[in-house]
């Protein structure tokens, strides 16, 4: 048997700040959004924001549990386009890093969770 990736719960500190955040990222990816919290793409995963417990530690990148959250495009050319489209939302873009001929960009959430979408060159 194998499972498929279902959803992803992301416990946030602030809706104020993480919802335009996640609501800028995902569309640009192929997440439609069908509740106030929740986007999910034409494969069936869904990615649910959710706000956390007050007195929750904040996230930490080299600390147990997630590092970061993988995406993939199909081309470079649509990894430049989300990060213009998150850069002319307002939202702080980090430079598309290459890794051999592959391409990743890091973007971080209002709460410091690394969420990266690259670019896969063919074999």
């Amino acid at each position: 048997m194998a499972a498929k990736l279902d959803h992803l719960v992301i416990l946030v500190s602030s809706y104020d700040e993480s919802l335009p955040w996640y609501g800028a990222l995902l569309p640009l990816l192929g997440f439609e959004k069908t509740r106030d919290h929740v986007w999910v793409n034409g494969q069936g995963i869904g990615f649910d924001v959710r706000l956390a417990e007050e007195d929750a530690r904040p996230y930490e990148r080299f600390g147990a549990g997630l590092n970061h959250i993988g995406l993939e495009v199909e081309t470079v050319e649509a990894l430049e386009a989300v990060r213009a489209a998150m850069a002319e939302a307002g939202f702080p873009v980090p430079e598309i890093q290459p890794f051999g001929e592959d391409r990743a960009c890091f973007f971080k959430d209002p709460d410091g969770l690394r969420v990266e979408v690259g670019w896969t060159a063919a074999p």
